[in-house]
């Protein structure tokens, strides 16, 4: 059987590690984290313009995550998220 297109065996013809700048941050979202697929696919949504579907995956997000208790605001992880999306727009802004 042939590793999923998208893997660390079958990379995506889109994939972007190799492109990555040495100081350029990023994120990635595994396959075993219980929002990824509709994470992806929200972004893929508003990519490409169609912000009904992107509304309503996002209220599917919503849904899936309303019975959880949220991550402590003092979680390094939930804290080192966001330093990520903080670099990632300081890198952004350093370069137009």
């Amino acid at each position: 059987m042939a590793a999923p297109v998208g893997s660390k065996a079958n990379p995506s013809k889109y994939d972007c590690y190799p492109d990555l700048a040495d100081d350029e941050p990023y994120f990635v979202i595994r396959a075993g984290d219980p929002l990824a697929s509709a994470l992806v696919e929200l972004h893929a949504y508003i990519g490409a313009g169609q912000a009904g579907a992107a509304h309503n995956k996002l209220a599917e997000i919503m849904d899936l995550t309303r019975g959880k208790p949220p991550r402590p605001s003092d979680s390094p992880k939930y804290r080192e998220t966001f330093a990520i999306s903080s670099a990632m727009e300081h890198w952004r802004d350093a370069r137009r």
